[in-house]
């Protein structure tokens, strides 16, 4: 199985847009690793949460009613939402102030309590937590979120980790779409083999270009599909 060159990917996708100096000004880093490691767990709990209720919602429709999230749910303070009775959930699920979806609020003290689990069996925040999983080995962070967190499967974590400015690759349909076209997969996108391929081949890339992972993901989707300038 032949990986293409990361500099091929890269001289495509600067094609595709404009230039290298097109293409160096969409292309966004993750912060840097002691940054990630001062994100507060508030801010963590807000991402989770945003994420969720966006996922399969129009994503401005949450935008625009997330300050009353934050109000009705004390700034996403992990103590005080783990405080959150199902009746005052229930209250607050029922708010036309924000998108009424009661197994989605429901989450929210859910996924409080992961992140108070981390900081009691781990003895640090999140963000210092979510630094030990370093390039490829994001996936296994992924993993994680899923299998403790509530909602945050598929997408929605890796998109939680973005939106926080943690570095991780994200399976768009341009990055899936790549991996197919190049015969690098063929099974289901979440299965085991395809994830530690798709890992492994961003390791290489990382491995050869010193970029982030972040950097990667996006010019390989530039590299493909329809966002063609």
């Amino acid at each position: 199985m032949a990986i293409e060159s990361f500099d091929a990917i890269y001289a495509r996708a600067a094609e595709r847009k404009g230039g290298i100096k097109g293409l160096e000004y969409i292309v966004s880093q993750p912060l840097k690793a002691a940054d990630v490691c001062a994100i507060p767990d508030d801010r963590v709990l807000s991402a989770f949460t945003k994420k969720v209720f966006q996922s399969g919602f129009v994503w401005r429709v949450i935008e625009q009613k997330w300050p009353e999230f934050e109000a009705l749910f004390f700034n996403f303070d992990v103590q005080k939402v783990l405080l959150m009775s199902d009746e005052m959930l229930e209250q607050r699920a029922r708010d036309k102030r924000i998108v009424r979806n009661f197994k989605k609020v429901m989450t929210i003290r859910d996924n409080a309590l992961m992140l108070h689990d981390i900081r009691l069996n781990h003895g640090c925040g999140f963000g210092e937590f979510a630094s030990q999983f370093q390039g490829a080995r994001v996936i296994e962070l992924w993993q994680y979120l899923k299998k403790h967190g509530a909602r945050l499967g598929g997408n929605t974590g890796p998109y939680a980790l973005r939106t926080l400015g943690i570095d991780t690759f994200i399976l768009s349909r341009d990055v899936e779409g790549y991996f197919r076209a190049y015969n690098l997969i063929s099974g289901g996108l979440t299965s085991k083999r395809s994830q530690t391929t798709i890992a492994d081949t961003f390791a290489y890339w990382q491995q050869k270009s010193g970029r982030s992972l972040q950097e990667i993901s996006q010019i390989v989707a530039y590299s493909c599909g329809d966002n063609q300038v």
